[in-house]
């Protein structure tokens, strides 16, 4: 009898537990997310001593979040705020590809300044003035996105 008291309990502790999570787990920042994607990609930049493999680390990084923004209004039930701040979001990182490469009438950064670009990108991104706020199905989505581009 003490076993199955006890058993009881513990299950409704775990059950307490779960939903308590769940609970707290309903949204995340999509933005913070992108920030330590980007973090990431500014160390291995500075790292690499071949300027076309930089370029290529970059060029990879901002598809990677542009395809991610794109997979989410596909897939993702989405406010008209949700969608007009990813949008504007991804606005921001179709400009730093341009400046990159120099299409769209901006400059190609030079060689010598890939290093000073990531991190002008990166702020770029960390004080970017927006959070977008999504359920935790889509912030799995968009890690695992980020992780098999």
């Amino acid at each position: 009898m003490f076993m199955k008291t006890l058993y009881t309990i513990l299950a409704s502790v775990v059950l307490v537990c779960a939903i308590q999570t769940t609970s707290f787990a309903q949204s995340t920042d999509i933005t913070e997310t992108f920030k330590k994607h980007f973090n990431e990609t500014v160390q291995v930049v500075h790292e690499t001593e071949d300027a076309d493999e930089k370029r290529a680390i970059l060029n990879q990084s901002f598809n990677k979040m542009i395809t991610a923004i794109d997979r989410i209004e596909s897939r993702a039930s989405l406010s008209e705020d949700e969608i007009a701040s990813l949008n504007t979001y991804k606005a921001g990182l179709t400009d730093k590809l341009s400046e990159l490469n120099g299409l769209d009438g901006f400059d190609e950064i030079m060689d010598e300044d890939l290093n000073d670009f990531s991190n002008f990108s990166q702020d770029f991104i960390e004080q970017a003035n927006r959070t977008i706020t999504i359920g935790v199905g889509t912030a799995l989505l968009i890690l695992i996105i980020l992780l098999l581009i």
